[in-house]
């Protein structure tokens, strides 16, 4: 599997499992502190063949992403789940842990962020779905996450991150019954 746009990842055992995955070019943040070098290649990087935007599952994953994609308008974004991010053995969590087909799942699912446009699902929806304000609204999120393919958020994000994902309401009711039944089920 060949990937046209240059992926962004966060180090150089990233750049190892995706090349074990896929053929592609990446751009290595080499952490959180994103230099203003690396967002100018990234930009570049975007302008000439697109770019994905592919990092850890967890919070200097998720600031990076943010830090990027502000930064540089219209990349697409690739999720791995924790569960398949985390290594055999030892500590950490990361795109590097993850197997060869996790990844290339990963990057065939990419998302491209639209603007925000008209709000889809409200709040109220959030709030009656037990997504937010209720003891069992971080399981919920993270198996909603996973469901829809948007990545983990927290309860003030998700609204956020349902917008930039063009997330339909029928979509997420779907997605959210398979929930609900999945939770009774256990």
């Amino acid at each position: 599997m060949k990937i046209k746009e240059i992926i962004v990842v966060e180090g150089k055992d990233d750049t190892v499992a995706i090349r074990r995955a896929v053929s592609a070019d990446t751009i290595e943040t080499n952490g959180s502190a994103v230099s203003a070098s690396t967002i100018e290649k990234i930009r570049h990087a975007q302008e000439k063949r697109g770019v994905i935007i592919f990092t850890d599952p967890d919070y200097p994953g998720e600031r990076i992403r943010k830090i990027v994609s502000e930064a540089v308008p219209g990349c697409k974004h690739a999720f791995v789940h924790k569960k398949d991010a985390l290594p055999k053995a030892g500590r950490g969590i990361g795109v590097e842990h993850a197997s060869p087909e996790v990844i290339r799942e990963a990057l065939r699912e990419a998302h491209m962020i639209e603007d925000e446009g008209e709000e889809i699902i409200t709040k109220d929806d959030l709030l009656t779905a037990g997504l937010i304000g209720s003891p069992a609204s971080k399981d919920r999120r993270i198996a909603l996450g996973e469901k829809l393919r948007i990545g983990y958020t927290n309860g003030k994000q998700l609204h956020k991150r349902l917008m930039m994902f063009n997330i339909q309401k029928d979509e997420f009711k779907r997605a959210l019954m398979e929930i609900i039944q999945e939770e009774t089920d256990a």
